[in-house]
């Protein structure tokens, strides 16, 4: 769908945010806190960005995006943006949503990974529900939508961390906020990826159940080696054998070859390649499978996941 870009401002350092609306003045679709939109942003680039209003508004959906000095052309595009020019967007999609059934939520941001931080925290006021929010960034001047977070009904639960205090300020100790917590307690986290490895592995060390631990990551983190030699692929429904070489991903590997199949972040993040695997072993370099459903190696992510096996035989 076509929305304008109503308003465009900084939200912090190398941070931009932007208003959108439905080009034609209608509501925009509704969605849920922790949701995301794809956005075209040229050149053939679709990027994810998270909603961090409340999801309560349907007049507007507002993201932020922050200028990545390694970016492979998606916020730089971003940033060159207009108020008042046309986006061509997805409806919202939701991989990271709230528990229900949770009696208090830990939501923890680090840097540019407030954006659907901020959703949840609206929406958990909204509706009276027990949470707090700790957020980490470099310094104050990288904190993005400050102002708004001291502003708002629920500030007194939000707690902000900068990587320049000084001494005697404060900062966050993981294994003291994982300590004695109910079992009813869940756990949000977004940010970069180390500081999401940090985080859920201080959560582990205290004994959380995996199960109440809740991720999203905006990039891949670097990934072990694997199997980084040719291998081949099958198409289940004709037989037909795909060579994969080395420097080429499945998915460039299929495109070559005629098949069509859905790609986006091209990182192993947001899931839309997400293919299932009929035989062969899959080597997982994602970061949106679960530890539980790479181990049942049943699908990959074609983007960036190769093979261990000689062939993979896909479902399609």
């Amino acid at each position: 769908m076509q929305v304008r870009i109503a308003r465009k401002f900084q939200a912090a350092t190398d941070i931009c945010a932007f208003e959108l609306v439905s080009a034609d003045g209608r509501a925009l679709p509704p969605f849920t806190a922790g949701a995301h939109v794809d956005v075209r942003v040229g050149g053939g680039i679709v990027r994810q960005y998270s909603l961090c209003n409340s999801p309560s508004e349907t007049h507007r959906y507002l993201i932020a995006v922050l200028r990545d000095a390694n970016s492979r052309g998606g916020s730089v595009a971003m940033h060159a943006l207009e108020e008042g020019g046309l986006l061509e967007i997805g409806e919202p999609k939701n991989h990271f949503p709230l528990n229900e059934r949770a009696g208090h939520s830990l939501l923890l941001a680090g840097g540019i990974g407030v954006t659907p931080i901020l959703a949840m925290a609206e929406a958990l006021a909204a509706n009276g529900a027990s949470f707090e929010m700790h957020y980490c960034t470099r310094n104050a001047a990288r904190t993005a939508f400050r102002e708004r977070l001291g502003e708002a009904s629920f500030a007194g639960r939000v707690h902000l961390y900068f990587d320049d205090a000084r001494d005697g300020e404060a900062r966050l100790d993981l294994a003291a906020l994982f300590a004695s917590r109910a079992l009813d307690t869940h756990l949000y986290v977004c940010g970069p990826a180390g500081f999401i490895a940090a985080v859920m592995g201080a959560a582990k060390a205290a004994g959380w159940d995996d199960a109440r631990v809740h991720r999203e990551f905006f990039a891949a983190g670097p990934q072990e080696g694997g199997n980084d030699g040719a291998f081949q692929v099958k198409l289940s429904t004709s037989g037909r054998l795909i060579e994969v070489a080395p420097d080429v991903t499945v998915a460039a590997a299929l495109a070559a070859a005629g098949v069509d199949l859905p790609t986006s972040c091209e990182q192993g993040v947001c899931g839309t390649c997400l293919t299932r695997v009929l035989s062969g072993e899959p080597d997982h370099r994602d970061v949106y499978l679960t530890d539980e459903e790479k181990a049942a190696n049943d699908q990959f992510l074609p983007c960036c996941s190769r093979s261990k096996s000689p062939v993979l035989v896909l479902d399609l």
